[in-house]
């Protein structure tokens, strides 16, 4: 029995889970836009719509409903054998840019604790902004995954992952 049609039924499984788990972020971002909604018609009926701290908590799910999206654009490239670098990077923007919206110093034991994150959460962003620039720059679109599995002998033009060609970290390139 060759390995290849021994561990075919696994991958059959591993894209039909890959699938429902697209589908599970489609259903989970709808509950999230209809709870925006109810969350918006209620603030505009009770006048609190101006109040700072319910605008940040509506921006904070927005933004949550983004990344949910991100996720679920992850989830499909990947089971579409796609790069998700780029995806992945903003994916990861949007929730730091989401936590720093939020972030409210008096949620912290001490200002040394709301330093520290603050600090540690401006270092983040700063090295995600970075990491998009890079792969916006860097053309990865001819690297994808099944270019590693194929056997690639890594020479220029042909897709492999020698030093020729440039290469993301994970499954791929950015989309």
């Amino acid at each position: 029995m060759r390995i290849e049609d021994a561990v075919e039924p696994s991958e059959r499984g591993m894209k039909l889970l890959e699938v429902g788990t697209a589908y599970f972020l489609l259903a989970l971002f709808a509950i999230g836009f209809l709870d925006l909604l109810l969350v918006l018609v209620d603030l505009l009926l009770s006048g609190e719509f101006t109040d700072p701290n319910q605008v940040i908590d509506i921006i904070d799910t927005v933004l949550v409903l983004l990344i949910i999206v991100e996720i679920h654009q992850t989830v499909v490239a990947f089971s579409r054998n796609e790069p998700v670098v780029r995806i992945v990077i903003s994916a990861a923007l949007i929730a730091i840019t989401r936590k720093v919206i939020s972030f409210r110093p008096g949620e912290y034991a001490t200002i040394d604790d709301a330093f520290v994150a603050a600090v540690a959460f401006s270092l983040l962003l700063g090295v995600l902004v970075a990491a998009f620039f890079v792969v916006r720059r860097v053309d990865t679109d001819a690297v994808t995954p099944d270019s590693f599995v194929s056997g690639g002998g890594g020479n220029e033009g042909d897709g492999g992952a020698g030093p020729g060609n440039r290469t993301d970290a994970g499954r791929g390139g950015d989309g």
